[in-house]
């Protein structure tokens, strides 16, 4: 049983190592992706922006005003969740065909099929650090400011969420090459998960009996990092990051076993 564990953890050294060599390609294809996502557009780059922006308006205008909160400024506490939750919600969609719409290079070129999840998540954590100008610059016109000492976690935050993101789009790309549906199934997932995540509502206002729901879903406890350090301009308790913190790392390794299982296949399959 020992030396299994030190020959498994012998083969993910050795597995981070011959990703890490292919560190340029990682860097292409994050370039690619950026450069390609609005490319003939009118406004380019600005989509960027708009897009997170006009998400952001249809819920403030939903839950600020017809459905209202009573928590101060409650638009800033929404923004302050949603820009990480968008960046994890487009990781996966886009991450689910991430390796099936790029079968003729896994055919025709030997290279670590992570590679393409891991440029996937990293151009849309790209796409999410230019959105939080978004973030700052509300929480300045809002009056709700920033705590220093808070922000020195936020990167760590940060990191946590990318791990996480990038755990669920090893099994979901994986998935997806045997089982195409899945990609539809999980947007119709992701439609659900957001309502099941402290962003649109404070989680003090979820019932008891269903707050064990709350509870299992990773991605509370990461939403809420966010909330303590942006809008409540505080440290996140050391429990609540230890479980996001926790949760992605197991997501993480999770993932690639699953992936490593089955990309032996992707080439037929595909």
């Amino acid at each position: 049983m020992w030396y299994n564990k030190v020959e498994v953890g012998s083969r993910m050294k050795e597995r981070i190592r011959e990703i890490y060599s292919y560190r340029d390609m990682i860097a292409s294809l994050v370039k690619r992706e950026l450069r390609g996502k609005y490319k003939g557009s009118f406004l380019g780059f600005l989509w960027t922006f708009i897009n997170p922006l006009c998400q952001i308006i249809v819920y403030t205008i939903v839950f600020s005003i017809i459905v209202r909160s009573d928590l101060d400024k409650f638009y800033v506490y929404m923004i302050t969740g949603m820009i990480p939750w968008l960046f994890f919600d487009s990781s996966i969609r886009i991450g689910a065909g991430c390796v099936r719409y790029q079968g003729d290079m896994v055919k025709k070129i030997y290279f670590p099929r992570e590679v393409l999840p891991i440029s996937c998540v990293t151009a849309n954590f790209v796409n999410m650090l230019f959105c939080f100008v978004i973030v700052f610059l509300v929480l300045v016109v809002s009056g709700i400011g920033f705590s220093f000492r808070a922000l020195f976690c936020l990167p760590l935050v940060m990191l946590i969420e990318y791990v996480m993101a990038l755990g669920v789009v090893l099994i979901i790309s994986a998935g997806t090459v045997y089982f195409k549906d899945l990609e539809h199934i999980v947007t119709v997932a992701l439609m659900a998960w957001i309502y099941l995540t402290p962003i649109l509502y404070p989680i003090q206002i979820v019932p008891d009996k269903l707050l064990w729901i709350f509870k299992l879903n990773p991605m509370t406890y990461v939403i809420e990092c966010y909330h303590a350090i942006l809008y409540w301009k505080v440290l996140p308790t050391g429990k609540i990051l230890s479980y996001a913190a926790i949760a992605a790392i197991a997501l993480l390794i999770i993932g690639e076993l699953i992936f490593k299982k089955l990309d032996d296949n992707f080439a037929e399959e595909l």
